[in-house]
């Protein structure tokens, strides 16, 4: 992660464990015993109210921050409200697919903490499977690349004559392997996919992703945005057994949003996402060299201002509510 990256919060009964690219993670405070207790002999522990998960090792708490990568740097400013934008898409969308999800807590009076209230969900402690799922329902990005050079992606056979932007027959599902932070997700066949989770969850996972993929297709397409990939993260359930959806679903930071309107095959598509930042990034303003060992520079306010006005744009017109 870049250096200067701001510390993940304090949270009153919760303790800190982990920071991704975006997410900081908390598991909950052990509890503590009547006698351990402030307040003891019948008075009321103060901070009880602040830890109604107290002692439970099956509940993970996942905070989104405003934080921002690209070129597989976090950058040193941060997007006001992403967080917020990318927790309220990844509960609407939870409400909008029938699929089993990790979801345990989501307000304050449910037991959220105040002070990440909005960003923060409470979540099931899953046994994440070490893949990316990801379906396609458009050829671009790493598909198109590999495309280019054979005709394929992720080893599946695609028809010849497809551009930048060209719309697949149907979805197609392909996976990668999860890489730590700062590294890049190894695109994957399904056979090494198989090898790594077994048969059986490999065609589980294949078939809830395409299963999304189509759902989210529709009604994003009925908003006039075009859904041209997107990444999700599955688990099982200890408890259950059950396959089950974890982290987001559905945002600009997991998937490529295009104005159906604007849509032009053989070009690259404008974005619902960090697409200015990338940008930027690539431009001589910016003064950056990729191939050196130096940390992207700070993100001028123009560029930022643009960036949020998107990630809210793309909150507003999925949900059709207005982004407070």
């Amino acid at each position: 992660m870049t250096s200067g990256t701001p510390a993940a919060p304090v949270l009153p009964g919760w303790t800190h464990i982990y920071s991704g690219k975006v997410r900081d993670l908390y598991v909950p405070n052990p509890a503590q015993s009547p006698q351990a207790r402030p307040g003891a002999l019948g008075a009321v522990d103060p901070t009880a109210a602040e830890a109604p998960f107290a002692g439970r090792d099956d509940v993970v708490l996942v905070v989104a921050s405003d934080r921002i990568s690209a070129f597989d740097h976090v950058l040193s400013t941060e997007i006001p409200d992403k967080g917020r934008i990318l927790t309220g898409l990844s509960l609407w969308w939870f409400e909008q697919l029938n699929v089993p999800n990790h979801l345990v807590a989501t307000t304050v009076e449910d037991g959220v903490p105040a002070a990440v209230a909005g960003r923060a969900m409470v979540c099931k402690k899953l046994e994440m499977f070490p893949i990316e799922c990801i379906s396609r329902g458009y050829l671009t990005g790493s598909g198109l690349i590999e495309y280019r050079e054979s005709q394929t992606v992720c080893s599946l056979p695609l028809p010849a004559g497809l551009v930048d932007g060209s719309r697949l027959d149907e979805a197609i599902f392909t996976p990668s392997a999860k890489a730590e932070v700062g590294e890049h997700d190894e695109n994957i066949t399904f056979e090494k996919m198989v090898d790594t989770v077994g048969a059986a969850a490999a065609d589980a996972l294949r078939a809830l992703t395409l299963e999304i993929y189509s759902r989210a297709e529709e009604i994003a397409r009925e908003r006039g945005i075009i859904l041209a990939d997107t990444k999700v993260e599955f688990g099982t359930d200890p408890a259950t057994g059950v396959i089950t959806l974890g982290d987001e679903v559905l945002t600009p930071d997991s998937s490529r949003f295009w104005d159906a309107e604007l849509w032009a095959p053989g070009k690259a598509q404008p974005s619902f996402d960090k697409q200015y930042v990338r940008d930027w990034l690539a431009s001589d303003a910016s003064g950056w060299d990729r191939a050196s060992d130096t940390p992207p520079p700070a993100l001028p306010a123009d560029v930022v201002e643009r960036t949020r006005a998107r990630y809210v744009e793309a909150y507003e017109r999925l949900t059709g509510a207005t982004f407070v």
